[in-house]
């Protein structure tokens, strides 16, 4: 068994490759550039939606308040009529990408940390590249992109989004296993 401790080279080289990777990925490619259509008569949605000062948060439209309000023909109603949607209000202004950038790289510290943490319970000082791949590589695409497919099960998320971002996954997830197998203790 490997400590986690030494690890800290692989972990830190792994997230560093993986934020690079995204970073390209999301700059300089046109993969991403479909995840979000634009809604229809989009100047006059904001219009209509600025007087109510909706806080930043996640909400569903409509929403029943109770298992049984989502059998009332009210409810039924409204969701007949629609629009039915699940919207993420984030705050007005410019897009910070600061604090989600270093959230981000966060992120992938965690993914690599966690992937350390399985492949160094499994193998040995010593393992050879191929098995630290294969354990490294399957954690980490199950961190990056197992997840995913709940919000296309459950709130609908485009299918080519969650298929792109499930790929981006595997990329990461192959990145992550290389640069472990490259530097896993010998």
């Amino acid at each position: 068994m490997i400590s986690i401790a030494s690890l800290w080279l692989p972990i830190l080289v792994s997230a560093a490759v993986v934020f690079i990777a995204s970073s390209v990925i999301h700059m300089m490619t046109p993969l991403h550039k479909g995840d979000y259509a634009t809604v229809p008569n989009q100047d006059e949605v904001m219009k209509a939606l600025r007087p109510f000062g909706i806080p930043a948060g996640d909400y569903m439209m409509p929403r029943a308040g109770s298992m049984k309000d989502m059998q009332s023909p009210d409810f039924l109603e409204k969701q007949k009529q629609g629009p039915v949607l699940v919207m993420t209000v984030m705050p007005n202004g410019p897009w910070a990408m600061t604090g989600a950038l270093a959230s981000w790289f966060l992120y992938a510290v965690v993914v690599s940390l966690i992937a350390a943490y399985v492949t160094s319970r499994a193998l040995p000082v010593g393992a050879s590249y191929l098995e630290v791949f294969r354990f490294a590589g399957v954690t980490a695409f199950a961190s990056y992109s197992l997840a995913l497919w709940q919000f296309r099960i459950w709130y609908r998320r485009s299918l080519r989004t969650t298929i792109i971002a499930t790929i981006d996954g595997f990329l990461y997830a192959c990145l992550t296993a290389g640069v472990f197998g490259w530097l896993w203790p010998h």
